[in-house]
């Protein structure tokens, strides 16, 4: 169960990025008033876990729904991975974000009604994105009985923990680090992404043909 744990809780912590997601949220919301971070911060962690949640507990059954073999989500969940990881090693999922945040900045700057960014992009896809969702669906599939999924959602919910503490902690965070001590640790987090990410596609190759 430790292993399954520690599996979990790297993938996703490695997915969901909390260190990467801090500079972007703090840039957000850079104008806002402390309490208000604060609650931003909350609420963006709160339904980015529902959703993870949601996924973990009824993901399986909407594959078999639709006539999907897990099999085959490990290999799409595995490829789906490794691009996230090539992007992080190469930089341009920073990149990615950083636009993003460049373009609800901009709404802000023409519409001050849009000023709470906990839903979008924070929450989706931020936190809560395809990557992030697909991983948790594989660990759950992967668990075998009870105390294996509550490790799996034991590992989701320290994540989150994680993150909630890291864009609470945002501008000071940016003021220790750094931008090129985040890159480092990106490009680091990349490369053992991508090795898990191999690893789902041969558990899938293996599972569907029986090797």
């Amino acid at each position: 169960m430790l292993e399954l744990f520690a599996s979990a809780f790297i993938t996703l912590f490695v997915v969901i990025d909390p260190p990467g997601c801090a500079p972007i949220f703090a840039g957000l919301t850079r104008d806002a008033s402390p309490h208000r971070q604060r609650r931003m911060a909350i609420r963006a962690t709160v339904i980015a876990s529902a959703i993870l949640l949601l996924f973990a507990l009824f993901g399986e059954p909407l594959l078999s729904s639709l006539h999907i073999e897990l099999d085959a989500f490990r290999i799409a969940g595995g490829i789906m991975l490794f691009v996230i990881a090539l992007e992080m090693v190469f930089e341009r999922r920073t990149q990615r974000r950083e636009e993003r945040a460049e373009r609800v900045r901009a709404a802000h700057d023409i519409d001050h009604e849009i000023d709470d960014v906990a839903i979008f992009p924070m929450a989706m896809p931020m936190l809560a994105g395809p990557g992030a969702i697909a991983s948790v669906m594989l660990f759950m599939a992967q668990a075998q009985g009870l105390a294996a999924s509550l490790a799996v959602l034991g590992a989701l919910l320290a994540v989150m923990l994680v993150t909630l503490v890291a864009l609470m902690a945002a501008a000071p965070l940016m003021r220790l680090f750094g931008s090129e001590v985040e890159s480092v640790i990106t490009r680091l987090l990349g490369v053992l992404l991508a090795a898990l990410a191999v690893q789902f596609v041969i558990d899938g190759v293996r599972g569907s043909f029986g090797l």
